[in-house]
């Protein structure tokens, strides 16, 4: 990498850090921003908006996906990085996986954001546990009913596969 690029991929990355400052700054939320790119083009934004919009999915990550995938008219970022002021939590780090984006540049740790309570360790030690042995129950019902919905979708020749 020459030093244009990188001077260019420290800008993108200033940008996430910015849009955290920016959030706490404010009071509108966690200290969290992320920007993603395409042919070296910010093509969505995103900063923490969980307490603001009271909802718990709008995290930097999630809200820059909603925007680049608007504004690109597509719900696949292929082509495209994402700069985080912070590596993504497990949601985020899957929203990032479906969106196929194709890589991740991060400023803080995982550690970092423990640090500061912000500690996603729980919900990576219940991803790979039993579903039995998870802190919240979980319960399978109607499996027999649902089948034949994804059956349906199997079948169909028309379908936009994802």
């Amino acid at each position: 990498m020459n030093s244009t690029e990188m001077k260019q991929k420290n800008n993108f990355m200033r940008r996430a850090i910015e849009l955290s400052k920016n959030n706490v700054v404010s009071l509108n939320g966690g200290p969290f921003g992320a920007v993603i790119v395409k042919d070296n083009v910010i093509v969505g934004e995103g900063w923490n908006k969980v307490t603001t919009n009271n909802d718990p999915t709008a995290h930097a990550e999630v809200e820059a996906i909603r925007q680049a995938c608007q504004k690109l008219n597509t719900f696949n970022l292929e082509g495209c990085e994402i700069y985080t002021s912070c590596e993504p939590c497990p949601m985020c780090l899957s929203a990032v996986y479906w969106a196929r984006i194709e890589k991740i540049y991060f400023a803080n740790t995982k550690t970092d954001a423990a640090a500061i309570q912000f500690d996603d360790d729980f919900i990576y030690q219940e991803i790979p546990k039993s579903l039995d042995k998870r802190k919240i129950p979980m319960e399978a019902m109607l499996r027999d009913e649902a089948l034949k919905v994804f059956q349906i979708w199997s079948s169909k020749i028309d379908k936009i596969s994802y």
